[in-house]
């Protein structure tokens, strides 16, 4: 066809989250509104477009594109070139081209959005209560993708060939679910069916929802894996379900109706409620309602609640069904990854669940709820990033020169693979420690790998020579790699969320991470950027009796820190008389003494445990951070008292907080009382030393970072009194102040080092 006179033909290339978004479709819609010809097509890239017409239409055409794109579009850069006009006058969506490595981004799954919700409610569609009702606008992305370009051969429902009545929404322009790759309906599409003990016939949903009432614990797969659920308000069932699990104390989350059943629960402030209604759909922690009808073994010794909402179609039919909020917890046995695949949870769960609730969509990547709350006046802070937000990009805060891999540490573990400023931190993978897991860090990696055409020429990686995690860094041999402390790696993962290239001060407080002197670091005050760091001071230290078991018996601690602080025979005090074998007490008190299997660390998550003990709240750790938390959930808001904690030299010293803690717990003082003092003293030393390093340096920026940073009552507290002194606050809200953020972290120093020719 011959060029029309004065028309202008250009052809853009569109990068960033454009493909499983709708974003062809848009592009269709506003070509025709336009009165463009041309034609759009996904490939290995994002989406490469070119459109012709008259001149002001495609400059109305290039303003709008980025303005109007669909709500789950994520665009990076919009490339436009003019290229010689072709005449053509009709518009068209294109196969997808795959010509090289693919570099496509991938979106994340979303929660069933409002239009599919009426779909599912409405008796006269022919989606009624079709549990995977799904358009362009939500629905399944990344746990179905096996590659890019994303199209439905390329997905887990590539097995499902859609019907005539879903292949003409497929194919109509001007219909929402105009190349939707998981379109299906109750013909065409994935089906729900019932196993286990007693499962009989019937519809599956209503024999789960009628079980569910009666106190059955029930495995639902979901869109990343199994959950196991159970009434939330029946405490026999709930306790059956922590038997069964094999988790004891630990919180488990809950799943509420709507808002308003939610609102029963916790007391949600209006980010907190943001958060909850968001796309992603994550589990938000929030204060517990004194009056919130759940069983006490939901969540024992924590002030919060864990609470989401429904995010598939099939969530939100079986909490209608059932009526009730519903216990949502992680389909596994304790410490192992979710099981995702049918025959594995069968096998799995058998012990744990009354009946299974399953489907044939396979789901190709397992990945668990995202863990969310709300602090320092309404800024987010992540506590697991998973589904709803992964694998979605994140920019470096560096332009690392060439891909890197980063291998994260050993618990709450992630991986992140970074290419120019671009990183993928992938999923929420757990304790490295365990086989399962294990098996599921190396996959992720090699699916990302795949996934995003990275090819890494550089590993990071955690200085602990003990660590998985390193271990499988080294292991990498055609990689070049690069140590990274752990503390500066969560140091630079905050200032990297942020743009931030340093200098800064850092307030590091952790469990424990390797140090460049080969002692157990936890409590570091740092100072330094992408690139470098100086240690400037830390926790005075005190000896870590038995090690790892030190973690686990937080009495341990107490006696560690009470010798520490010149007590070389200290009795067993008060609050755990009769409580700790004062032979056992004895013993621990002399390996402190002597530092025989008692290496000295600087952990001010261990000197939580130390406190928590002293106040007769928690002799043993159950899961990671119990006593810290059940520390926090104690402490009076209302109360003004504080502990000193001085600075001596580069130390903090808690030796005469540990005495005081002690002997005003014996004296009778209310254990909330004396845990405020705790939480609001070391707030005020954190403060004070921040501030006096930044002041030395000339420094206006203060990272608070690690997992005792999740503790709020300290995070607030502390950013309160820099803030007031005129500091610069920087706190992760992206990525976890905890393990989970150290991957991207690690990417971030590597590529800096990189970037300025340092190796090593």
């Amino acid at each position: 066809m011959s060029a029309v006179a004065g028309a202008r033909r250009v052809r853009a290339r569109v990068d960033g989250t454009v493909q499983g978004v709708g974003f062809r479709p848009y592009v269709h819609r506003l070509t025709r509104e336009l009165g463009l010809g041309g034609f759009v097509r996904n490939d290995e890239h994002g989406v490469l477009l070119e459109v012709e017409g008259a001149p002001e239409a495609v400059a109305a055409f290039l303003e709008r594109l980025p303005r109007d794109a669909p709500p789950l579009a994520r665009i990076e850069r919009v490339e436009p070139v003019d290229v010689r006009p072709l005449g053509s006058r009709e518009f068209a969506i294109e196969a997808s081209a795959v010509a090289g490595s693919a570099r496509a981004q991938v979106a994340p799954d979303v929660a069933t959005c409002p239009d599919c919700l009426r779909e599912l409610r409405d008796p006269a569609d022919r989606r009624y209560r079709y549990p995977f009702v799904n358009c362009t606008n939500c629905g399944p992305r990344f746990t179905i993708v096996r590659g890019v370009p994303y199209d439905r051969a390329r997905t887990t429902m590539a097995g499902f060939a859609m019907c005539d009545a879903c292949r003409a929404e497929y194919e109509d322009p001007g219909d929402r679910r105009f190349h939707a790759q998981p379109n299906a309906c109750p013909v065409c599409g994935p089906r729900l069916r019932l196993a286990g003990g007693g499962s009989g016939s019937g519809d599956p949903l209503t024999v789960v929802a009628e079980a569910l009432r009666a106190g059955a614990i029930v495995a639902v797969k979901g869109l990343g894996g199994f959950h196991l659920a159970c009434r939330a308000d029946d405490e026999r069932a709930v306790a059956t379900l922590r038997s069964r699990k094999h988790r004891e104390d630990k919180p488990f989350a809950l799943m509420a109706a709507d808002v308003g059943a939610a609102a029963e629960l916790a007391e949600l402030r209006e980010q907190a409620t943001a958060l909850l209604c968001g796309p992603q759909r994550p589990i938000v922690l929030a204060p517990r309602r004194a009056d919130a009808a759940v069983a006490a073994a939901v969540a024992p010794g924590a002030r919060e609640l864990g609470v989401m909402l429904p995010y598939s179609p099939l969530h939100h039919l079986l909490l209608e069904d059932a009526g009730t909020t519903l216990v949502m917890t992680s389909g596994n046995v304790s410490d192992e990854p979710i099981a995702y695949e049918d025959e594995d949870a069968l096998a799995r769960l058998a012990s744990i669940a009354d009946l299974f609730l399953l489907h044939d969509r396979p789901i190709h990547t397992r990945t668990d709820d995202s863990v969310l709350r709300v602090v320092r006046g309404g800024r987010p802070q992540v506590l697991r990033r998973s589904r709803g937000h992964v694998p979605a990009a994140l920019d470096l805060g560096v332009d690392a020169p060439v891909p890197v891999l980063a291998c994260g540490a050993e618990l709450k573990s992630t991986f992140c693979l970074a290419r120019g400023r671009r990183a993928w931190v992938g999923h929420h993978v757990g304790d490295l420690r365990n086989e399962a897991t294990w098996r599921s860090f190396t996959e992720g990696v090699a699916h990302f790998e795949r996934l995003f055409a990275v090819t890494p020429r550089v590993v990071a990686h955690d200085l602990h020579p003990d660590y998985l995690s390193t271990r499988y860094a080294l292991e990498r041999s055609e990689l070049a790699p690069i140590g990274v402390q752990h503390h500066h790696a969560h140091l630079a993962a905050c200032l990297a969320e942020h743009g931030v290239a340093g200098p800064a001060v850092g307030a590091i407080f952790d469990g424990v991470g390797w140090g460049l002197d080969g002692t157990a670091w936890g409590g570091e005050l740092l100072a330094g950027d992408l690139c470098d760091f100086e240690r400037v001071g830390h926790l005075r230290a005190a000896p870590l009796p038995g090690g790892d078991r030190a973690a686990r018996e937080p009495w341990r601690m107490a006696c560690a820190w009470l010798v520490a602080a010149g007590e070389l025979e200290p009795p067993v005090p008060g609050a755990l008389a009769g409580r700790v074998d004062p032979a056992r007490w004895r013993a621990v008190a002399s390996m402190a003494r002597s530092g025989a299997a008692a290496a000295p660390t600087t952990s001010v998550g261990r000197l939580f445990d130390a406190v928590a003990a002293l106040c007769g709240l928690r002799l043993e750790n159950r899961y990671e951070g119990q006593a810290a938390i059940e520390l926090e959930a104690a402490a009076w808001r209302d109360e003004r008292g504080s502990y000193e904690l001085p600075v001596a030299g580069a130390e903090l010293d808690a030796r005469a907080l540990v005495r005081a803690v002690r002997d005003d717990v014996a004296a009778g003082a209310p254990v909330g009382a004396v845990a405020a003092r705790f939480h609001r003293g070391l707030a005020r030393a954190t403060a004070h030393w921040c501030a006096g390093a930044a002041a030395a340096r000339g420094c206006e920026t203060v990272v608070l970072s690690g997992g005792v940073f999740q503790n709020v009552l300290l995070l607030e507290a502390t950013a309160a009194r820099l803030e007031g002194l005129g500091l610069r606050v920087l706190t992760p809200e992206a990525l976890p102040p905890n393990d989970g953020g150290i991957a991207y972290g690690q990417a971030a120093v590597a590529a800096a080092r990189l970037e300025r020719g340092i190796v090593g």
